[in-house]
């Protein structure tokens, strides 16, 4: 879970790194037209930049969803679950990264979001959150025990 959680936090501030170096703000550049284009955003809200006036309760609720995260993983059932979890933990610690140390401010950064799909802007760290939120709803929905029951032993 760490592994992959640390990969995709790499992965994510690498990528961001190159489209804040690479890309104008607004600009558009075609990847594979009309899909997918690279365009620099700085995101303050959530999804859809919903709450821009709320930066601060997103970056709350991302260090609760870590720490939820890492109390979880102490009694991790199963090899799935880690990596549905070490999904999760990757985007969100980027994000709360973003939220702590980009401008305009501790608690307030917006995030960088470059990756255009039609409606949506996102960055690799969206991807690994919506991936591990698919992971998870189908875990839950096939039955995987995500955590083992303290006092049970091993089958």
């Amino acid at each position: 879970m760490l592994i992959l959680a640390a990969v995709v936090l790499l992965a994510d501030q690498l990528t961001k790194l190159w489209a804040v170096s690479a890309l104008s703000d607004g600009e558009r550049v075609a990847v594979i037209p009309p899909l997918i284009y690279f365009r620099l955003l700085y995101n303050p809200g959530a999804a859809f930049s919903i709450g821009i006036e709320a930066t601060w309760v997103f970056t709350l609720a991302t260090a609760a969803a870590v720490a939820g995260i890492l109390y979880t993983a102490r009694r991790l059932a199963s090899a799935s679950w880690a990596l549905v979890l070490g999904a999760l933990l990757g985007g969100a610690v980027s994000h709360l990264g973003d939220r702590l140390l980009r401008e305009p401010g501790l608690g307030r950064g917006h995030v960088v979001d470059f990756i255009d799909y039609g409606p949506f802007v996102g960055n690799v760290a969206d991807i690994a959150l919506v991936c591990g939120c698919a992971g998870l709803v189908l875990l839950s929905l096939r039955g995987v025990q995500l955590a083992k029951v303290p006092g049970e032993e091993s089958a």
